[in-house]
């Protein structure tokens, strides 16, 4: 096992007596086109990166020299401000927004204009989304969800139904600006930002608070968890409850689907990381935090292993947790230990970068800190394999005339 490189941070400045609530990173986010990434650094502030000018100072120097893993790049909101260097025609600009309220939620959303509204009979709609859109989603203390647009920094539509902590939120990725919100009032809402932003369903089942929430990547799944041992499975064509998936042993906090869509992981404070085969509402793998492992009364309580986070590498290969430990852990899966680990104090949330070669952590004190994630080329079994389950079923490979250690290598249960 290794020491993942760190490669920089962006430091919030503190102000004296600053230690109260609110300064929290709860949420980073990159944009899936890899143009910025956002960054909730507390007291209501989001601030928008472009993401290779960040990567560009990490790497180089003050003095112009390359920095290495025993010198990484530190920027502090002032050192870093998109003001003090004025873009070139084209280029991405950083964007700071007050969002009037502690940030909880972050989430892109780009749009594909022939993908059209579920609001078939309205002929005009106040938005017209080009190819070119990106926006923001910023999901509020207040239960407000406020909509940008990443471009401008402009604040574009204001989504009011929630009635308590917006905590979570997410968007389909087929570009169709459907956006789900996961809030502390145990339900989540679907909204069509196609249809202006009205609210298409409330989707109720969850008993305690709605923590994270997290589409397959056709969006045709969504995976949803919170305060309570069940993972949910809705299906967003019909809106419906597919099934619960039952494995944890205290609050499931986060959750992420496979680049292929054939996996799907969730974190818990029972100290692990559950890998499903949620076609199936079967156990892969456990990634255990804490060994021996705990017993189920032990990890129903509390322990100083918490998993806060999960978030699978785009290579379908590697996926990253966050622990109340103070370590990063980066996964292979197909292996049961570590691959690398890094040092982080009051990690909260984390995410790779679209490309998927820098891992990013927020904390509890605002700050991000940005790691390399462990490189190794993947198999041309392993690409197929991604390419197959990109548009099949388990139960659809199940049933493929093929030998079966074939079969069991593309149902992931030879991980």
């Amino acid at each position: 096992m290794v020491w993942a490189k760190f490669i920089g941070e962006l430091l919030v400045p503190v102000a004296p007596f600053d230690q109260k609530s609110g300064r929290e990173a709860w949420t980073v986010a990159f944009a899936p086109n890899g143009s910025y990434f956002a960054w909730s650094q507390g007291h209501r502030i989001v601030r928008l990166i472009p993401w290779t000018k960040c990567l560009k100072n990490f790497s180089v120097g003050p003095g112009g020299e390359g920095t290495n893993a025993s010198s990484p790049r530190h920027l502090s909101r002032q050192n870093s401000d998109g003001g003090q260097v004025i873009p070139a025609a084209g280029e991405p600009r950083e964007h700071t927004i007050d969002c009037g309220d502690i940030v909880w939620g972050l989430a892109f959303g780009s749009s594909v204009p022939e993908k059209q509204s579920r609001c078939v009979n309205i002929e005009w709609h106040r938005f017209k989304f080009g190819q070119d859109q990106l926006l923001l989603a910023t999901g509020l203390n207040n239960g407000r969800i406020k909509i940008w647009d990443v471009y401008t920094g402009k604040l574009l539509l204001n989504l009011m139904d929630h009635t308590d902590v917006v905590r979570d939120l997410t968007f389909a990725p087929d570009g169709s600006l459907m956006l789900v919100s996961a809030s502390r009032d145990k339900t989540l809402r679907v909204w069509d930002l196609k249809d202006d932003g009205n609210m298409v369903k409330v989707l109720r089942g969850h008993q305690n608070w709605v923590y994270c929430s997290a589409f397959s990547p056709d969006s045709s799944i969504l995976c949803s968890v919170g305060a309570g041992k069940a993972v949910f499975l809705w299906n967003m064509d019909k809106l419906t409850l597919i099934q619960k998936l039952e494995g944890h042993h205290n609050d499931v906090v986060s959750c992420e689907f496979s680049p292929d869509g054939a996996l799907l992981a969730t974190a818990s404070y029972d100290t692990r990381v559950i890998v499903w085969d949620h076609h199936k509402a079967t156990i892969l793998l456990e990634l255990g935090h804490l060994f021996p492992p705990p017993s189920p009364i032990f990890a129903g309580g509390a322990n100083d292993r918490w998993v806060r986070s999960v978030s699978f590498c785009p290579d379908g290969r590697h996926i990253a947790s966050i622990t109340d430990d103070r370590l990063v852990r980066f996964w292979s899966i197909e292996e049961r230990a570590p691959q690398a680990i890094a040092s982080v104090s009051n990690g909260l949330c984390c995410a790779f970068s679209a490309e998927g070669s820098v891992l990013a952590a927020g904390t509890r004190d605002g700050s991000l800190h940005f790691w390399e994630c462990p490189r190794s080329v993947a198999s041309l079994q392993h690409m197929c394999r991604m390419a197959v389950r990109r548009v099949i079923t388990t139960q659809q490979v199940e049933a493929l005339a093929i030998p079966t250690p074939l079969r069991d290598y593309l149902t992931y249960k030879v991980i």
